[in-house]
């Protein structure tokens, strides 16, 4: 005989609480694996084997990408299906190039690599939601297709995203939703956000060059230091002018480098930063203004300069009736008083070459133990609290499963 057919929403919500808790401890398990073996984007090969032989044992049959990562459909059951299009889900599978600090048990195993951004987890509630949804087609509750991405590389610009498209991982797709973890937020509650959520993020290298000298005649050479110093304070300010404000536009840098000696004018020296922006339209406008704003800097001081402007990723902009599917999932399966909004980020996310193309959006996923401090995302000491995986999934399924409108 066939499982009894959980009734309405309330029914729906049972059952899916119920498989999660089934998985509960083996997703924890996992995401401390995951934790333990970082691998950075593009060499996530024993992350993509760890996903594909999940899936395998669960009777799924993932496609790998190439290189690294995966995707995987589920199909309704025979006869069961409503006639919508593909749903899709996901998780990105990268880790970050840093140290893992913390004193647990399932720190890094790899000096310099840790999971710092949450993409352990991102990882585990996708995977944990191919598990508990393929558990429920199998008792007819699945009405439409679903698609669970495991995307590499979304920590190199302009991002892993691009891979997944071009191998075809959004054919036949008609949404896609992601999570991401936030420290700020505490475990059991998600925030959400119509419209953009993160900003445009590209990468910035600035070279300039003189002949070099020495200090005690600069008037002689170009002083490349001081070029450096002027073009590093004042190129941010001008930008700002040049652009509305209300577009959030910041240029920060993170590595300046120029000579080996206290009394010798370098010949080269660097600028490597990150340009972000709240607004679409003006990241579109800042190539062009970013060339005139360089050469009016370096040629003050006689400096010749090359712009390395790496585009990256544009803000990530959730679709209105998307977000209203999330909030009305998350508020049945956790309560409307833990469903926030969210204000947005200068984060940047390669989610958003997805939203180009399809409708979708990005959920803000509490990761922070209540009533402990915050440790940011990027940082050593980063962590979460593993609850917030059954949350994350019984967000992925909700979606899933809801009914057709």
């Amino acid at each position: 005989m066939s499982a009894p057919q959980p009734e309405g929403p309330a029914g729906v919500a049972s059952a899916i609480a119920a498989r999660v808790a089934a998985y509960a401890d083996e997703l924890v398990e996992i995401r401390r694996d995951l934790h333990m073996h970082p691998e950075l984007g593009r060499e996530e090969f024993r992350t993509t084997g760890l996903i594909r032989d999940r899936l395998a044992k669960a009777g799924l049959t993932p496609r790998l990408l190439p290189g690294t990562g995966l995707v995987c459909d589920l199909l309704p059951a025979r006869g069961t299906g409503d006639g919508r299009g593909m749903i899709a889900f996901r998780g990105d599978i990268d880790a970050l190039p840093v140290d893992d600090v913390k004193d647990v048990s399932y720190r890094s195993t790899v000096p310099g690599r840790a999971h710092a951004c949450g993409h352990d987890v991102h990882t585990t509630v996708t995977l944990g939601a191919a598990l508990v949804l393929a558990d429920l087609a199998e008792q007819g509750l699945l009405r439409r297709p679903v698609r669970f991405v495991f995307q590499p590389a979304e920590e190199k610009l302009p991002g892993g995203a691009l891979d997944v498209i071009k191998a075809g991982g959004l054919d036949g797709v008609e949404e896609i939703h992601a999570v991401h973890c936030d420290p700020k937020v505490e475990v059991g509650r998600v925030a959400l956000r119509v419209g953009a959520i993160t900003s445009a993020c590209d990468r910035l290298i600035i070279t300039l060059g003189g002949p070099g000298g020495h200090t005690a005649r600069p008037h002689q050479s170009t002083d490349l230091v001081t070029a450096l110093a002027k073009m590093a304070a004042e190129l941010p300010a001008a930008l700002a002018r040049r652009i509305d404000p209300r577009s959030g536009v910041s240029i920060v840098w993170g590595r300046i480098a120029a000579g080996s000696a206290p009394n010798v004018i370098p010949q080269r020296g660097e600028l490597d930063g990150t340009l972000r922006c709240l607004d679409i339209e003006a990241w579109r406008q800042a190539p062009d203004l970013l060339q005139e704003l360089v050469d009016a800097i370096a040629s003050t001081y006689g400096a010749k300069w090359e712009l390395e402007h790496h585009r990256g990723v544009p803000p990530v902009v959730n679709d209105a009736d998307a977000v209203a599917a999330a909030r009305a999932v998350a508020a049945g399966m956790l309560g409307a008083a833990n469903v926030e909004t969210t204000e947005q980020s200068l984060g940047g996310e390669d989610f958003s070459w997805y939203l180009e193309d399809v409708p979708g959006q990005l959920t803000r996923l509490g990761v922070r133990p209540v009533g402990e401090p915050v440790y940011d995302l990027h940082q050593g000491r980063f962590d979460v609290d593993e609850a917030a995986i059954g949350i994350g999934v019984r967000l992925f399924a909700g979606l899933a499963l809801r009914p057709h409108r």
